[in-house]
């Protein structure tokens, strides 16, 4: 790579505020430090949403433009939609295609993905999209997006196979990286007030939920008190 080229991370995600959720402040931080940063998300959320009035065919239009909104807020502007029926991501064949495409197009440095294991303390935290979501995007990473010979519509296309270096799975067990983002806090929770149609900022409880969860994960890390991070299992995928 060009010495001036910037660094460049795929965030991979099931559903339109679930960058925001995980990663939100990791965003903020790495388009602050210099990385080029695209997401990808799968579903456009299109079974989301609480207010039964709204025409479901306008859900998936309303979510979109959250989402880059939300992207907006944080410095992103590349976003990769592969519109999958939300509620029913499955790890097959053609998800792993579509997903190798979106890599070998973005050709990124790091891959930011959901953690494909279930959560046996949470249910909250085995949503079936986001564990499909995560283990799709890591057959992607390996092997399908750096073998030349998978898909060869996509070689057809002119996407030449391409090699990720690391993974970061967000939400996985044994985190080893863990990142002070207290100053990226405020980004991450105006990125999650855009996601209006969720109604994310219901009874004025996201900052106080966000707090509990970025704290409680900073100091799980060993930060000091009153820090906030956010934490990742890191995969070396050379």
């Amino acid at each position: 790579m060009p010495e001036d080229t910037p660094p460049r991370v795929l965030v991979v995600a099931a559903h339109p505020d679930d960058i925001d959720f995980g990663s939100g402040a990791t965003v903020a931080f790495l388009v602050a430090t210099g990385w080029q940063v695209s997401y990808c998300l799968v579903t456009d959320g299109d079974a989301g949403g609480f207010d039964a009035s709204v025409a479901r065919d306008r859900i998936p239009v309303i979510r979109r433009a959250e989402q880059t909104e939300a992207a907006r807020v944080l410095g992103v502007e590349d976003l990769h939609w592969l519109r999958y029926p939300d509620g029913r991501v499955a790890v097959d064949l053609a998800l792993r295609r579509d997903l190798s495409r979106v890599i070998r197009t973005v050709r990124p440095d790091r891959v930011i993905c959901q953690n494909p294991q279930r959560n046996w303390a949470s249910v909250y935290g085995s949503h079936p999209d986001h564990m499909a979501a995560g283990e799709a995007t890591l057959c992607a990473v390996y092997p399908d997006a750096r073998n030349p010979f998978a898909y060869p519509e996509l070689a057809a296309e002119g996407l030449e196979a391409h090699a990720v270096p690391e993974v970061w799975v967000v939400g996985g067990p044994d985190p080893d990286v863990v990142l002070d983002l207290t100053d990226y806090f405020d980004l991450k929770v105006e990125a999650l007030r855009a996601h209006v149609s969720q109604e994310t900022d219901r009874d004025g409880r996201l900052v106080p939920m966000l707090r509990e969860w970025m704290g409680g994960t900073a100091a799980a890390g060993g930060l000091a008190e009153g820090r906030y991070a956010e934490a990742y299992r890191r995969i070396d995928t050379r």
